[in-house]
């Protein structure tokens, strides 16, 4: 039994142990339905403190992002929900960093 506030704190815990949780001013990611944003957890312990619990079977997207003054950085992958662990979906992972100028 996991809650998406739960999810969250690991989440913010590791980019502030990094130095950079100040700069982290969002929810952790969202449920993901037929549309884009689902009605199940929410991955929040900042804004909702989500309570309700990852359900088997669903999906929900980690999104963390960090914004400096001088710029941001956001990263996306989209998690299948199983009993006992999360299946990452979608595409490879991204490994690079590409720069926009």
């Amino acid at each position: 039994r996991v809650e998406g506030r739960q999810v969250d704190d690991v989440v913010r815990g590791v980019i502030t142990k990094a130095g950079y949780g100040d700069y982290f001013v969002h929810r952790t990611g969202h449920n993901i339905g037929i549309a884009e944003h689902g009605n199940g957890a929410n991955i929040d312990n900042y804004e909702t403190q989500d309570e309700r619990v990852l359900l088997p079977n669903t999906c929900c997207s980690i999104e963390p992002g960090i914004y400096l003054p001088e710029f941001g950085v956001r990263s996306e992958v989209n998690l299948l929900i199983h009993e006992q662990d999360a299946e990452v979906t979608g595409g490879p992972v991204q490994e690079e960093i590409v720069a926009l100028l």
